[in-house]
């Protein structure tokens, strides 16, 4: 029964959009930019109200693709044409290599190419962003309550801090093998305690495991953009147009008028008669901006574009959580092959503290159940097929970076400078986490599963921190590009109107002032959200 609705709702969704995309209006009453995860939350909740127009551009395709929809296959999107593949420039702290940034460009984003990994982001995380923006509706206790609203939880239940019925199936990642759990237990002989969820009480503690929650039913991938905005997709007031990227934003004055942008190649212009929102990533959304006269008045001048509003801090404060793929076990020949440790998705993960220093966790530890490596690691060793892995991840960087435009149109690509790990206690935070990581693999309990470190090995001292250095890479939670705040650097105010424009909101990971603490695909939800309650409210819908 259930298989028999899903189909008829997708031919519903084809012949509505077909249709509509045959009879574009001039004018809508909305127009999103970006059918990513926050996206793809804002559209939704703006076409719930049935007489609002609302047109979604996504310069992707469709995500009907058995690497997307088979939760297992994620990695196999890296690299396609359903990433826009960016690269970082070469930098004196990675040894002057270029380091790749990946980011969906399809419909749902990131949230249709990522792990998958579903992460609230810890309690000081909010409480700082609601501090320093001097809004309560950011803080910790006002987003727990959005989050147990768009959970559906499978897991043990906890009234107090998941939610059931929401849009948003959460459940544990699938143990595919033993290993997780002895991961967990290995974990806690090194001090760290275990937690029954990643996203109760562990995101208010200093430290902490627990298994990975994910966004993963019945081994097929549940996208934000399948739940919020594709059931919406067989309505009449909601227009998905794919292959559409944004090239401008349209004003009158210094209001939002419309956008620009390239269908299938031919330049359109369509009109937005109430808000215009720019969910394009921390990439792209800097990049629109800049070329629309929004941003730095120097960079702007440099490509002849028009000043429509002077925020020097748009493409800025670039944030990201960097990674040091990979410290790789190797499996023993004497494991039983239902035990051996496998699949391309997170299993377990631990939040900790790289110093003795109190405060929140600056450093995550993943568990995979394969090898992953950098390019300059995978090249220097030789990686048994039989093996897994440990992914150490700064989640609290120090160092920021900045979006600059190379020239005024579409076609010019951005400089991107990452500028990861560039101050030093973030490479001595890194390398401690790599201690810790060979620390735990090294525990009794998980003797059966490691036959032996194939990296880094017994590397100590600068070796050590040579070994981190190579193997630095992204781990594609581009943000912080347009901060919100008050101060002279942002670029949108708490409701996330950008200053001195009116009816332009932005709603991606670039709003945040400081990247939150684990994977960004769950905070990126709450920007929705909230950018969704602050449009609805200004136009009493």
């Amino acid at each position: 029964m259930l298989e028999e609705y899903v189909s008829r709702h997708e031919d519903r969704v084809v012949e509505n959009q077909n249709r509509l995309a045959a009879d574009t209006r001039a004018t809508y009453d909305f127009i999103v930019c970006g059918s990513g995860t926050s996206g793809s939350v804002v559209a939704r909740r703006l076409a719930e109200q049935s007489d609002a127009t609302v047109l979604v551009l996504e310069a992707g395709e469709m995500d009907n693709v058995p690497e997307i929809e088979v939760a297992e296959a994620w990695i196999k999107n890296l690299g396609t044409s359903r990433d826009w593949a960016f690269t970082a420039r070469s930098n004196a702290q990675m040894n002057h290599r270029p380091i790749a940034l990946h980011m969906g460009r399809v419909l749902g984003g990131g949230s249709s190419i990522n792990a998958m990994h579903w992460s609230r982001g810890h309690r000081a995380d909010w409480d700082t962003l609601a501090a320093e923006t001097g809004d309560p509706d950011w803080s910790y206790a006002s987003v727990l309550e959005i989050y147990k609203q768009i959970e559906d939880w499978h897991g043990v239940p906890d009234r107090q801090y998941r939610g059931t019925g929401g849009l948003v199936h959460v459940s544990h990642a699938p143990a595919l093998s033993p290993l997780p759990y002895a991961w967990l237990t290995a974990a806690k002989t090194c001090g760290i305690p275990e937690f029954v969820s990643q996203n109760g009480t562990l995101m208010e503690a200093p430290t902490g495991a627990s298994m990975a929650d994910v966004c993963i039913r019945e081994q097929r991938r549940v996208s934000i953009f399948r739940s919020y905005l594709y059931p919406m997709m067989d309505r009449p007031n909601v227009t998905v147009l794919t292959r559409a990227l944004v090239t401008r934003v349209l004003f009158s004055g210094n209001q939002a008028s419309g956008v620009e942008c390239i269908v299938d190649g031919k330049l359109r212009r369509f009109n937005a008669s109430l808000e215009v929102v720019l969910s394009l990533g921390a990439i792209h959304t800097p990049k629109v901006l800049m070329q629309s006269g929004i941003g730095g008045a120097s960079q702007l001048h440099e490509f002849n574009i028009p000043v429509i509003e002077e925020l020097k801090g748009v493409g800025r404060n670039f944030q990201d959580h960097w990674m040091v793929a990979g410290c790789i076990c190797e499996a023993p020949e004497s494991v039983e092959a239902e035990d051996l440790p496998h699949g391309a998705i997170v299993q377990a993960n631990a939040f900790v503290h790289s110093s003795v220093a109190e405060g929140p966790p600056d450093i995550q530890l993943m568990q995979l159940g394969f090898p992953f490596a950098s390019e300059n690691i995978a090249g220097q060793y030789a990686i048994p097929p039989k093996s897994w892995t440990i992914l150490p991840v700064l989640t609290r960087p120090r160092s920021t970076g900045r979006i600059s435009l190379t020239g005024a149109g579409p076609q010019h690509p951005v400089i991107i400078e990452a500028n990861p790990v560039a101050e030093p206690e973030e490479l001595a935070a890194l390398t401690r986490a790599v201690e810790l990581a060979n620390e735990i693999s090294q525990s009794p309990t998980l003797k059966r599963f490691v036959k032996r470190q194939v990296t880094p090995g017994n590397l100590e001292g600068s070796s050590l921190q040579a070994f981190v250095r190579d193997s630095i890479a992204s781990v594609s939670h581009q943000t912080c590009t347009a901060m919100m705040g008050n101060d002279p650097d942002s670029v949108v105010n708490s409701k996330l109107q950008v200053h001195g424009i009116s009816r332009l909101t932005i709603a991606d990971g670039s709003v945040l002032r400081n990247i939150t603490t684990g994977n960004t695909m769950a905070p990126c939800v709450v920007i929705g959200e909230r950018a969704a309650m602050s449009i609805r409210l200004r136009h009493q819908l």
